[in-house]
């Protein structure tokens, strides 16, 4: 039975008086006053209603508390235990879940309810709602400005061990055993007891993690030779083949291995490290994850947000910079695919930049071009920008709109131009390029007779060039400067969410994990920006006091003060001078007007 309250009606009475002032300002002035007041509401529970009925059955747990339980945890870096314990006993969580019952009914949640929902929200794909509802909300509230975003990737590890190739073949060769055992028996029983005693005994793991390096060779054979046998015992046996643990063992044979045929039988070779690809499988217990030669074994999290450009630092204290975008990837796979699922996903929630800066690996020409249909300009250097030809390049010379040549960097314009569908010809006179001063650094190219020179290109060679131009210019360096920005973001992903090491596996439950973590992100940095924003206005309001304070002050001063000097100084002058003619009169009012 369904268990939820409405998180937008208001309370007659206000459950929190017990905190006090100071208290309940610290609560306001903190993630938990914005969770509550903009951010609890936004939970999916509409949603996950679907999975319950609304009159049978026991009542489930509160259900904004229970998803806000499971964002808090990731948003925090908390095992289940220390999630309970904060729902339990923390009043942050209490005021920010709006728990005001002091029952176990309301406080407690057990760790396996706290797994359920989790799994829930990981099978329907609610993190991803969650994340992209209070995205909204908070562009909604900060009023951000997503005209300008910037676009990282981050290396995450998952839960798992790092293998070695022996260790590899023998895990996957283990896991198969295992599952063999379990639901085979009868077919695990028919295997050489020598085989089994190797894979399955107690010492078995120490076995194969204390290999000698001069025997890794040798083992390294057995194991595979091991491999194959089983591949091939069981590849005609359906209902052992369907097992997920052979389809491993199967996939480890043949991305690890090459079987050769030799005097009529089956040759196991293992394939050299360097053959392997980065997509290989790195462990049995992590299929998903690659490999990244300058990383490692994981996943990579691609990050977009926006930021400002703001110098002022109290201004730009008070901007928002929002993580608008969040893509999980096995570390195997290149940045260069990030970039358009990316503009694609934040233009269908209206977060859709003009500008996105992004390092190299993002800016190929393919990429910036789908951009630009996308009405975004890429700031991005050209992939070998720094490996530049000595010499004229094709951005030197001078073109139509038509990207037809007009001028060489001397002036001449080319006898004619020629075109395919691939590629344009410019056609100069040789004898005019041989008497010109930039002749032994232009592009263009003798051709097989003596009169002509040919400077051959393409539209994307010609933007490139142009590209590369751009980036030696002043302008290019002081926009790009600002995507150094982002590596704060990840670092910040890292130090307050645990976003690097995870305690999870597998494709689905890392990309969980890991958009839960920026949106816990979201929320601390909305709250740094809030109190950053009433301090700038308390700030405001302070001098603009202290101003209007010293007018009244002054004016008081003049009004009681002044008017006593002037009769003062009246008094004398009657005194010294008692003759009341006009010059005594005009001297008064010069005394008066002097004081």
């Amino acid at each position: 039975m369904i268990n939820s309250k409405d998180r937008h009606d208001s309370w007659l009475f206000d459950p929190w008086h017990f905190l006090g002032p100071k208290r309940r300002k610290l609560l306001d002035e903190s993630w938990p006053g914005l969770f509550r007041k903009h951010i609890l509401s936004e939970l999916p529970v509409k949603e996950v209603e679907k999975f319950y009925s609304p009159d049978w059955g026991r009542p489930t747990k509160e259900l904004y508390a229970a998803l806000g339980a499971v964002l808090l945890q990731q948003a925090f870096d908390l095992t289940d235990e220390e999630a309970v314990h904060h729902l339990a006993f923390n009043v942050e969580w209490h005021y920010a879940l709006e728990i005001t019952d002091e029952s176990d009914e309301a406080k407690y949640l057990s760790p396996k309810t706290l797994w359920s929902m989790r799994h829930l929200c990981l099978e329907h794909g609610l993190h991803l709602k969650m994340f992209e509802e209070t995205a909204a909300k908070l562009a909604e509230v900060f009023g951000v400005e997503a005209t300008k975003q910037r676009l990282d990737s981050v290396h995450v590890q998952s839960n798992m061990k790092r293998l070695s190739r022996i260790g590899l073949f023998a895990a996957a060769i283990r896991k198969f055993l295992m599952n063999l055992k379990r639901q085979h028996p009868e077919l695990a029983s028919a295997l050489s007891a020598e085989l089994v005693e190797r894979y399955l005994s107690s010492r078995s793991s120490s076995c194969f993690s204390l290999v000698k390096p001069s025997e890794s060779e040798r083992t390294l054979a057995t194991v595979s030779v091991d491999l194959y046998g089983l591949v091939e015992r069981f590849a005609a046996v359906a209902e052992v083949a369907s097992m997920r643990s052979y389809q491993l063992l199967a996939r480890v044979l043949r991305e690890q291995c090459e079987v050769r045929e030799e005097a009529g039988a089956a040759q196991v070779v293992v394939k050299a490290s360097q053959d392997l690809g980065a997509g290989s499988l790195q462990n049995p217990s992590d299929p998903d994850a690659g490999y990244d030669s300058h990383k490692g074994r994981g996943y990579k999290a691609q990050v977009m947000e926006t930021f400002t450009e703001e110098a002022d630092p109290k201004a730009k204290a008070a901007q928002l910079n929002l993580i608008t975008y969040v893509e999980v990837q096995p570390a195997s796979t290149h940045d260069v695919k990030a970039l358009v699922p990316a503009l694609q996903s934040v233009s269908a929630r209206a977060l859709s930049p003009a500008t996105v800066l992004a390092d190299s690996h993002y800016g190929s020409d393919e990429n910036c071009e789908a951009a630009v249909a996308q009405g975004v300009e890429v700031v991005s250097p050209v992939i070998g920008g720094g490996r530049l030809k000595a010499g004229l390049q094709l951005s030197d010379f001078e073109y139509t709109a038509e990207h037809e040549v007009a001028r060489c960097p001397a002036g001449h314009a080319p006898l004619e131009m020629k075109k395919n569908d691939q590629r344009r010809c410019a056609v100069f006179d040789a004898r005019t390029c041989a008497a010109c001063a930039f002749a032994d650094q232009c592009p263009a190219r003798p051709g097989s007779g003596a009169r002509r020179r040919y400077l051959r290109y393409d539209d994307r060679e010609l933007r490139i060039s142009f590209r590369r131009a751009r980036e030696r210019t002043d302008d290019f360096k002081q926009r790009y400067r600002w995507r150094a920005g982002v590596e704060a973001t990840m670092s910040a992903l890292d130090r307050r969410t645990g976003i690097k090491h995870l305690r999870v596996r597998g494709l689905k439950a890392v990309q969980f994990a890991v958009t839960l973590k920026a949106v816990g992100l979201n929320l601390l940095r909305a709250t740094r920006v809030q109190n950053a924003r009433i301090s700038l206005q308390s700030g405001r309001n302070g001098a603009k006091a202290l101003v209007l304070g010293l007018q009244l002050a002054l004016k008081h001063f003049f009004k009681e003060h002044l008017g006593r000097v002037s009769d003062f100084i009246e008094t004398i002058f009657v005194h010294l001078r008692p003759t009341n003619g006009p010059d005594e009169k005009i001297g008064l009012q010069n005394l008066k007007m002097a004081a």
